[in-house]
């Protein structure tokens, strides 16, 4: 884990954007390939040196998901620090709602992303408990995200 963020500090990034893409009452997931089967979470992704940041929007849910979306809100931003021994990391989260516009689920990020699919806004408490059964901070760190993030979207109540 520490090593994966010192890569993306190294490229000149210490953030990521989350993305909970809706239709049809349904949020759209991504599994990387180190997920064990049947844990997913909320697309993600950064943008690259001097890039607009709704254009890296753009490019990585098209990346990761095959889609195009669009932006409908800013729910919030996030602030933390990873440690690493006696060495914080530091990370900020900018989190957006979006709506699905189209697209075919043919993502490109093949070396990245196992698997995109539409889940059930109450399958992601199966997926918080799964990501919090592990030992991997940054999985308790994205649970803690949707926690979050839940009740801005009204999720319980779909």
């Amino acid at each position: 884990e520490e090593e994966m963020i010192r890569s993306s500090l190294a490229k000149g990034r210490a953030h990521d954007f989350t993305l909970y893409v809706r239709h049809q009452g349904k949020i759209l997931v991504i599994a990387k390939h180190t997920y064990p089967p049947g844990l997913y979470r909320a697309p993600s992704g950064g943008l690259n040196p001097g890039e607009p940041f709704l254009d890296g929007i753009a490019r990585e849910a098209l990346e990761e998901t095959g889609c195009e979306i669009a932006i409908q809100r800013f729910l919030l931003r996030t602030e933390v620090n990873f440690w690493a021994g006696t060495e914080s990391l530091n990370w900020q989260s900018f989190v957006f709602e979006a709506d699905y516009v189209r697209g075919d689920y043919a993502f490109t990020d093949k070396g990245e992303i196992r698997e995109v699919r539409w889940a059930e806004p109450t399958e992601f408490e199966a997926f918080g408990a799964m990501m919090r059964q592990t030992d991997v901070g940054g999985f308790h760190y994205r649970a803690a995200l949707h926690d979050t993030v839940s009740p801005l979207l009204n999720l319980g109540a779909e």
